[in-house]
C-alpha cells in the first residue's frame, strides 16, 4: 500500500479508536441497562428524587434505569464506585454536596470529585428543615437556641453522615449561635429518622421530603428552616436567617455526575437527556411536593457551582476544625 495511503488509514482508525469520537456517542444509551447510584439509604429525600427522575428518564430512552443505594461513609462509597466504575456512561450518579464539595476538605479520598467526576446537570436543591422530638419540650427555634445555651453539649443533632448538608448546617449554627449541639452521623436519612422518631436523637436537619408527613403526624416538631427563603410547604416556619441569624444559608442539593473516563460525546448527551426529564412539568411536579426544587443547567455552570461550595465549606471546616470522625 503506498504510504499517503496508509497513513490515511491509519488515522481513520485512531479517529475511530480515540475516547470522545462521534463514533463513541453513536452507541446510546451505553446499556439496556443504566444504574442511577445514590449514596444513602433507601427513603430519604435522595433516593425519592433519584426514583422520579430515574423512571422519567427510562421510559424516555426507553430502557431500565435502576436506582442502586450504595449507602455508607456520608455517600462517598457511592462517589467513589462511580468515579473508578464503569467508562462507557451505563453508571449515573445521583451525587451530593457533601462527597462532591464538603469531604474534600475534610478528608484525604481515594477520588477526586474534580479529576475523577464528570459534571452532567444540577438536578435539585433545597433547604432543609431543623427538627426535634416533641419530647424535648422545644417549640420555637428561639427556644432551642434558648435550650442549648442554657445545657452546652447536652442537645444533639443527627446528620447523614460526617460533612453532609446536615452536618454543616448544624456546624454553621453552633458558629453563628456560638453555641454547642452535638453531631450525631447516622448513614442516611431514614436511619436518622428512626432514631429521632423515637427520642434517641433530639434534633435532625431534616429534608422537607423526609419530615413533612411526620411534621403532619405532630411526630416533629419544625422549628426553622436553612434557605434564604420559606419553604413552600411550611410557610408558617421561619428561617434560621431571619430568626436573627442575617446571612445564614446551608442549602442542599443533588447533582447528576457521572465518571471523567466516559467519552465527552455521551457526557453531552446524558447531560441532554438529563435535563429533559428535570424540566418535564410531571416531574417537576412531582419533585416539587417532596419539597425539591429542580434546577437543571449545563455543564460548566455544575463546575463552577460545586467549586464555589467547595470553597465556602472549606473555610467554616477549617474554622470549625470538624474533621471526618
Amino acid at each position: 500500500m503506498p504510504r499517503h495511503l496508509l497513513l490515511t488509514s491509519l488515522c481513520a482508525l485512531a479517529a475511530c479508536l480515540a475516547p470522545g469520537s462521534h463514533a463513541s456517542a453513536q452507541d446510546f444509551p451505553p446499556k439496556k441497562t443504566i444504574n442511577m447510584v445514590v449514596g444513602f439509604v433507601p427513603g430519604g429525600a435522595a433516593d425519592i428524587g433519584a426514583r422520579i427522575i430515574a423512571k422519567k428518564l427510562g421510559e424516555n430512552l426507553g430502557v431500565s434505569v435502576t436506582v442502586e443505594n450504595k449507602a455508607g461513609a456520608g455517600g462517598n462509597i457511592a462517589h467513589q464506585y462511580t468515579a473508578t466504575g464503569p467508562a462507557d456512561g451505563s453508571v449515573l450518579l445521583f451525587g451530593s454536596v457533601g462527597p462532591l464539595s464538603i469531604a474534600p476538605n475534610m478528608m484525604k479520598l481515594p477520588y477526586d470529585p474534580v479529576k475523577d467526576l464528570a459534571p452532567l446537570t444540577m438536578a435539585v436543591n433545597f433547604p432543609n428543615v431543623l427538627v426535634v422530638h416533641p419530647g424535648t419540650g422545644i417549640k420555637s427555634f428561639a427556644e432551642f437556641i434558648a435550650a442549648a445555651k442554657k445545657d452546652p453539649g447536652k442537645l444533639d443533632f443527627a446528620s447523614t453522615g460526617p460533612g453532609s448538608a446536615s452536618h454543616l448546617a448544624g456546624e454553621l449554627l453552633n458558629d453563628m449561635a456560638k453555641i454547642d449541639t452535638v453531631h450525631v452521623p447516622y448513614k442516611g436519612g431514614a436511619a436518622a429518622l428512626q432514631d429521632l422518631l423515637g427520642g434517641r436523637v433530639a434534633a435532625w436537619y431534616a429534608t422537607f421530603a423526609t419530615a413533612a408527613p411526620h411534621i403532619e403526624a405532630g411526630k416533629v416538631v419544625p422549628l426553622a428552616s436553612t434557605g434564604t427563603q420559606r419553604l413552600n410547604g411550611l410557610p408558617q416556619v421561619p428561617t434560621i436567617a431571619e430568626s436573627g441569624y442575617p446571612g445564614f444559608s446551608a442549602t442542599n442539593w443533588y447533582a447528576f455526575v457521572a465518571s471523567s473516563k466516559v467519552p465527552t460525546p455521551v457526557l453531552d448527551r446524558w447531560h441532554a437527556e438529563l435535563v429533559k426529564v428535570l424540566t418535564a412539568p410531571d416531574v417537576v411536579d412531582q419533585l416539587n411536593k417532596h419539597g425539591l426544587t429542580p434546577m437543571p443547567g449545563t455543564r460548566d455552570e455544575l463546575a463552577r457551582y460545586m467549586a464555589r461550595e467547595t470553597a465556602t465549606w472549606g473555610r467554616i471546616i477549617r474554622e470549625r476544625k470538624i474533621t471526618a470522625q
